[in-house]
């Protein structure tokens, strides 16, 4: 609040009382503190969705190069790992920053066995695909198959 004062030349601003700017500068210092913390939860929750968006298309790319790869390729990749557990050699070197596993394995789509096991009894020309950043949620998976 403003007082004023009226002298023989007119009104007369003699500015904020020491007791108003202490009452000033303690509300904005009170309502600072949980904005700042908004904000750096938004910066944060930024960050953390960049790294998100950045897993999925190195993923999504990782799957692309491997599919692009001839059919007999794959097979020959997915006999070498032996089972679907074991990264192929389309996967990253190890230590390479977000590294991306690249699991291949025949597959069983009829489950013409009834084990109801996907990896035995493979049918020919069908190849179980997946592709994952190691140690994160980060995966995709598909099949692939040539087409005669």
């Amino acid at each position: 609040m403003i007082a004023l004062s009226i002298s023989k030349y007119g009104y007369h601003e003699r500015g904020f009382s020491y007791i108003e700017v202490l009452i000033a500068i303690t509300l904005v210092a009170v309502t600072l503190i949980p904005t700042l913390e908004a904000l750096q939860t938004g910066i944060k929750g930024a960050g953390i969705h960049e790294s998100y968006t950045v897993n999925q298309y190195q993923v999504i790319a990782k799957m692309e190069e491997v599919l692009a790869e001839p059919i007999e390729a794959l097979d020959a990749a997915a006999q070498a790992a032996g089972n679907a557990s074991t990264p192929t050699s389309y996967s990253d070197t190890v230590g390479t920053p977000n590294r991306r596993l690249v699991f291949l394995s025949r597959y069983d789509g009829d489950n013409a066995d009834g084990d109801d096991d996907p990896f035995t009894d493979v049918d020919e020309g069908l190849i179980w695909v997946r592709v994952e950043i190691e140690a994160t949620v980060h995966a995709m998976e598909t099949l692939t198959n040539h087409l005669d």
